[in-house]
């Protein structure tokens, strides 16, 4: 049995003629490390029954509020900050006559949902509890009526072949 030596030139050209689609073919390449989680079939942590207010989700609206103005994060479940502003931000402050009113509240909510969309996040889950009517109240509305969805979409979850209902597989567009 004789083996054939390959060289590396050899081996490059093979590795660059494996990767092109072929020609009919539509090719594309998602470099998104978060699709799986839009997707709704990435891993989604459950926490304990114990802890409050929960664990389950992918990104959580942790909300600050101080004497100076409100500060609004995006928190993943592993901890980081994917994004975060304040009304405190000298570009904001500069607009705004104070940065803790009703109306810095209400326009900061407009900014922050821009802000999500723009980074590539639709769904938050939020964990805070508004008094109707109050300051709180008016920036998650100002964030719902902007685009951005305060809550997250169950999680996929694959059934076995003996279920009877199945949930609708999230790629599938659905024609209402």
């Amino acid at each position: 049995m004789v083996k054939k030596k390959i060289t590396s030139k050899k081996l490059y050209e093979l590795l660059v003629n494996c990767r092109k689609p072929a020609e009919n073919a539509t090719y594309m390449q998602n470099r998104n490390p978060r699709n799986l989680e839009m997707m709704r079939i990435a891993y989604r942590p459950d926490g304990y029954h114990l802890e409050t207010p929960g664990r389950r989700f992918w990104h959580k609206l942790v909300v600050d509020k101080s004497a100076k103005g409100l500060t609004a994060k995006v928190q993943h479940y592993t901890g980081r900050i994917v994004l975060e502003s304040s009304t405190e931000e000298w570009s904001l402050a500069k607009q705004l006559y104070r940065t803790y009113d009703m109306a810095a509240y209400i326009n900061f909510g407009r900014i922050f949902a821009q802000r999500c969309l723009e980074a590539g996040i639709i769904e938050v889950e939020n964990f805070n509890e508004a008094i109707p009517g109050g300051k709180l109240d008016k920036f998650l509305k100002e964030l719902e009526k902007n685009g951005l969805k305060l809550t997250e979409s169950p999680q996929y979850v694959k059934k076995h072949a003996p279920d009877t209902i199945r949930m609708d597989k999230p790629w599938m567009i659905q024609n209402d």
